[in-house]
């Protein structure tokens, strides 16, 4: 993978005593343990950066901090300001990750993902704040769109939540656009459209629902499909998320301090077509099962990048395909067990 913009020494021009002199860039990655945190941490790992992460393993993984031995973690949980608080000291680069990424887990329980999701975001936002953080870079969720029928979804489009989890994600962003106009912390939000890819757990029900295919048409066993498999995704392989999270943490104040952009591919697919490459590329020669449609579930999806295009210089570099060829063989090597 390729990664824009190193930026380990940086200016920082909004404090006239540090102007002219170089300071090192500390890094948070916030859910560090799990999917997004760990490839994103990996990513400035990989250029040098100085990086802290913080999880407390409610879903992440210990596995998935094999390789980032260079990076500082703390056990902590954002609930608590003080985790929050040790976090944040001496940051200037918040990436965002940390929550309970699940409408199924949301509408099972909602007060545990508000906690997690809208409790632990404001306690951030308090310490980032505090701590004279320069800029926090949040992960949205495409949830908050609801289940309108107008393709593609685009930023000026009024939220329709229809679960706990996308209300929560979308409470983080208002708190985000909050914090930017009345504190002047710098933030950007970046509205994630159905991750996939490398180190995404495959072994929970709550799980993105390609990893849980892999893990099971590897193993020769049959997925499960809610619906009728005509609902469609916009699927975004993990390395245009991390490259886009490095594009927002780079980019100028003026242009994205307080924004909310998509970040996807532009492209759909349905579940039955998906299902079709991965019995291709696993071997898998059954057919999937059909239960009812999940509660909360939306029923299409597909993202409009331009704004990112315009504001972050962001295009996606790995198609959903290659993405899906690269997720199974990671699966088949041994990745998620």
């Amino acid at each position: 993978m390729e990664y824009p913009f190193r930026c380990g020494l940086t200016r920082m021009p909004t404090d006239s005593s540090k102007i002219g002199r170089d300071i090192l860039s500390i890094y948070l990655v916030t859910g560090a343990a799990g999917f997004i945190g760990r490839s994103i941490a990996a990513a400035l790992l990989a250029r040098g950066e100085t990086v802290r992460g913080i999880d407390n393993f409610s879903t992440g993984r210990r596995s998935n901090l094999v390789g980032l031995e260079s990076m500082e973690f703390i056990e902590g949980d954002l609930a608590e300001p003080a985790a929050c608080a040790r976090a944040c000291a001496g940051v200037e680069f918040v990436f965002h990750e940390a929550a309970l990424a699940s409408v199924p887990r949301s509408v099972a329980d909602p007060v545990a993902t508000n906690v997690a999701c809208v409790d632990a975001t404001l306690n951030l936002l308090v310490a980032a704040r505090a701590a004279g953080v320069r800029r926090v870079v949040y992960a949205g969720s495409s949830s908050a769109y609801g289940d309108t029928p107008t393709l593609p979804k685009h930023e000026g489009m009024l939220p329709g939540p229809i679960s706990p989890y996308a209300v929560a994600k979308l409470a983080g962003e208002h708190y985000m656009g909050a914090f930017s106009r009345v504190y002047g912390l710098e933030t950007v939000v970046l509205r994630y459209f159905n991750v996939f890819g490398p180190y995404q757990d495959p072994t929970s029900h709550y799980s993105g629902v390609l990893a849980i295919f892999c893990r099971r048409m590897l193993a020769g066993e049959q997925p499960t499909i809610y619906g009728d498999g005509e609902q469609s995704r916009d699927f975004t392989y993990i390395d245009n998320v991390v490259r886009g999270n490095l594009l927002a943490a780079a980019a100028r104040a003026e242009k994205v301090s307080g924004r909310m952009m998509n970040l996807a591919t532009g492209n759909r697919i349905t579940l039955n077509q998906t299902f079709e490459i991965l019995s291709g590329l696993t071997g898998y020669s059954g057919k999937p099962a059909y239960e009812p449609p999940r509660s909360g579930d939306i029923r299409d999806s597909l993202a409009d990048i331009s704004l990112a295009r315009e504001l972050l210089g962001y295009t996606p570099q790995v198609d959903f395909r290659e993405g899906l060829r690269r997720t199974v063989e990671w699966y088949r090597s041994g990745g998620g067990n």
